[in-house]
Parts: C-alpha cells; structure tokens; sequence
C-alpha cells in the first residue's frame, strides 16, 4: 500500500517545517513538499500530485480559498474527475471563522486549527484521504446556520422525490445511519443516494452539502 503523499501549505516556514518532520515520521505518509503563498500553492500540486494538501486561509499573493478553488476548478478542466483531486484540509486560528465557511463552499473536506495536537492533525490526513470530511455535518449546520436565505426549492429540483429526502435529512446534519432511521432504509441505501445526490448537484462532500442547503434556503 504507497504512502498518502502530504503537502503543507503556509506562510509561516517554521510552522511548514514541524508538519513537515511530524508527517515524515510516520510510515503511512510522504511529504510532497511546501508552499508559502496560494500561488506557488496551485504550482505545487500541479507539479507534485499530493493526495492531501494542508492549506492555511490567509497567506499572501493569493488566501487558501481562492488557491482551494484554483486547485480542484483545475483539477476538473484538465478532464479528471473530482475523485482524483486532492483532499484539502484548512488550517485556521479561529473556531468560528468565514473563512472555513468560504473554503467548504470551495470543496475543502473540512478544517483543523492550528493550536491542534500532532495525532489530531494526523488522524485528520488519514481521514480525508478515506474520504471522508474532517468536521461534522453538525458542526457544519452550525458554522451556516446563521444565515438566512430565501428558500431556492428549485436548487434541488434535479433529485428524486427520495433524494430530496435524503438530502434534507442530511442537510440538517444527521448521519447516514440516522438519515436511514428517519427514512426507514437501509444504511447501504442512504450512502448510494448520498452518491447520486452528490453527483447531481456537483458537489464533494457532505459538509458541501450541508453549506448548499443553508446558502439556498433549504434548511432553517
């Protein structure tokens, strides 16, 4: 099994040298390199292909989000499909931060602060390389819960009368197991409507998700 390749991103170069040292000292994970500003950030990930990419917000010549979405909008036009962009962790000093709000909106699987501890931030590079996102749905519903939008039903008007539900549930940050509890399927049914819906409305993950509901006025 190769090593998940792991690249930092941050304007701090002491800060990209200890993640640096902490990733290569584990078996499972490369370091795919560093970067100092969005800019080199995208050169970086073009040349290198890391799977995973540790992105700080703010940083000069061009923030984290606008290099997020440089990043996988790139990924995209060059033909692959999303599967193959990298997974996209934010690193920021505030908890309630739009910045986080702005870069899962970009498609970043989720976000670590910086004051976090060495086996969060590696148990956080295992998980987004699994697939999956880095911060609740929940905490998501929370961190867009607090803006109110006209409601956009036909935002969704593409998903079956099933997905829709599916959609809803999970909009309002319940788990797979829960949405299947709720909707009376099994949680092997949710995960392939969680698929389609996912596909259908172009989205990554499930705290995109979530982030699409509040920013359409689909959740309250």
């Amino acid at each position: 099994m190769s090593a998940i390749r792991v690249a930092v991103v941050d304007d701090q170069v002491l800060f990209c040298s200890g993640l640096a040292m902490l990733i290569e000292s584990q078996p499972d994970l490369a370091f795919a390199g560093s970067a100092h500003d969005g800019e080199a950030a995208v050169a970086l990930v073009e040349r290198e292909r890391p799977d995973v990419v540790l992105m700080d917000v703010r940083m000069p010549v061009l923030d984290g989000i606008a290099a997020t979405e440089r990043i996988l909008s790139g990924v995209q036009r060059d033909g692959a499909g999303l599967d193959s962009a990298p997974k996209i962790i934010v690193l920021t000093t505030f908890q309630r931060d739009e910045a986080v709000a702005r870069a899962v909106r970009a498609g970043a699987s989720g976000f670590i602060m910086k004051d976090t501890t060495p086996e969060f931030v590696l148990a956080a590079i295992r998980t987004v390389d699994a697939g999956h996102a880095v911060i609740a749905p929940k905490d998501t519903a929370e961190l867009f819960g607090g803006q109110r939008r006209a409601p956009v039903p036909d935002a969704i008007a593409d998903l079956s009368a099933r997905e829709k539900e599916v959609f809803l549930l999970a909009a309002r940050g319940l788990s797979n197991a829960e949405v299947g509890q709720t909707a009376y399927i099994s949680e092997a049914t949710v995960k392939s409507h969680m698929r389609s819906i996912l596909a259908k409305l172009a989205l990554t993950s499930r705290v995109q998700l979530v982030a699409f509901a509040y920013e359409n006025g689909l959740v309250r």
